[in-house]
């Protein structure tokens, strides 16, 4: 919708170029085109889409969802039929949009831009000023703290929606489901990491052991093993390494992924649990360490794709999210999934719903996400993957528009019971 809504307003740009002069007729069609234009302004206030604006996503998507239709499951464990633009459609017209258009300097500046686009469809007037205010507030704090202090879950939202839109009383409801087993919740900054951010710290928190992925002695010799297979990989980016090329900083990806095993290992040795989330909270406030930890998850996720696009090919069985993965057209293959995807995590872009799959499958973790806006939907509760093993490890998120992603903490006395 954005993207149609850009391109829309591109297109009004000569129309509002007035000539130096205009005959009766000119000037009757420019009040007309005038009149249009503040309708669909208003349209995009009020959050109702116009149908001129949206006429061309619809067709493609339409086109694609008669060319293909695959598997996913709901948080009922029930298979159920979708197409591919469904399973993503949440993120991928703005992730799309976002692929060709230059990248801030910010990394956190195309969030915040989204999140302000938000607030003008779900919010009135009072409530998008109260939020400003608290950005404000908050700010000079919690500048350097990648995932906040926690705070009442409840608490919480009553400061976020009190707004009588009905996007804010679903939200608040949804809030108070996850109050039932989780107290309190801390905030995660959102910088185009946050999944991967709140992922790894909900791990971390509660690691008793070194993964057995981590204790691999092929995991040091991984970048340079894959550059060797796949030339392509030289194109590989790091955050604020744009541009250098993946043969000269092969070596950082190895270090990258000895701190992660480090880091992982001492931390899940710590038996204390207040120790272990004062060791946590240390590490997330080492902004340095902290985005080493992601770019090598980054790499390992597409160490992933690789295996499970050459299980496919080879006629081996592979989950149902990798037929997903690589259906897409920006993905059809791991090379367009590097250029395409994850190279702009944490750059322009964060992880869409089909690549929490992949993060999921690549730690060998279950991420359980509590989707605020899915409220009273079999999608409320969505796991990734749908079918986890028995023994995987739970770690829990929120989120309230599959964009950022927060983490709920101390779980309720009855829920541990």
């Amino acid at each position: 919708m954005y993207f149609s809504i850009l391109q829309s307003q591109d297109n009004f740009q000569g129309w509002m170029t007035e000539p130096a002069s205009l005959s009766a007729g000119a000037k009757q069609m420019q009040k007309k085109q005038s009149v249009d234009i503040h309708l669909m302004k208003h349209e995009r206030e009020v959050g109702v889409p116009s149908k001129k604006l949206g006429s061309a996503p619809d067709e493609k998507e339409r086109s694609t969802s008669e060319i293909r239709k695959d598997y996913v499951y709901g948080s009922t464990g029930r298979l159920e039929k979708t197409d591919i633009a469904s399973l993503v459609s949440d993120q991928a017209a703005s992730r799309n949009c976002e692929l060709y258009l230059p990248a801030s300097s910010d990394p956190s500046a195309a969030e915040s831009s989204e999140d302000s686009e938000e607030e003008d469809i779900y919010s009135d007037a009072e409530e998008i000023e109260r939020k400003k205010i608290l950005r404000c507030e908050t700010t000079s704090s919690e500048h350097k703290l990648s995932v906040a202090p926690e705070m009442d879950i409840l608490e919480y939202c009553r400061r976020e929606w009190r707004g009588n839109t009905p996007v804010a009383n679903k939200m608040r409801k949804g809030y108070e489901a996850v109050a039932q087993k989780f107290a309190s919740i801390r905030r995660v900054r959102g910088d185009n990491y946050c999944a991967l951010r709140a992922t790894l710290f909900q791990a971390l928190s509660q690691a008793t052991q070194l993964p057995s992925w981590l204790q691999s002695e092929d995991l040091t010799m991984l970048s340079e093993n894959l550059l060797s297979k796949y030339d392509w990989i030289k194109q590989w980016q790091l955050k604020e390494k744009l541009g250098k090329k993946m043969g000269k900083i092969s070596d950082e990806i190895k270090e990258y992924l000895i701190l992660l095993r480090k880091k992982w290992k001492t931390i899940s040795e710590i038996k204390g649990p207040l120790e272990k989330q004062e060791a946590c909270d240390k590490l997330f406030r080492n902004e340095e360490e902290e985005y080493r930890l992601y770019e090598a998850l980054k790499f390992l996720m597409l160490n992933t794709a690789i295996k499970l696009y050459s299980d496919d090919k080879n006629g081996k069985r592979v989950p149902v999210f990798s037929w997903l993965l690589f259906a897409r057209d920006t993905s059809s293959n791991p090379c367009q999934l590097m250029h395409n995807h994850l190279n702009h995590i944490g750059h322009s872009g964060g992880l869409e719903q089909v690549e929490m799959f992949l993060l999921a499958y690549t730690l060998q973790y279950t991420i359980q996400v509590y989707r605020l806006y899915k409220y009273n939907t079999d999608e409320f509760i969505t796991l990734y993957p749908n079918d986890p093993e028995e023994d995987w490890p739970v770690v829990t998120l929120i989120t309230e528009d599959d964009r950022h992603y927060n983490v709920p903490v101390s779980m309720c006395q009855e829920t541990m019971l």
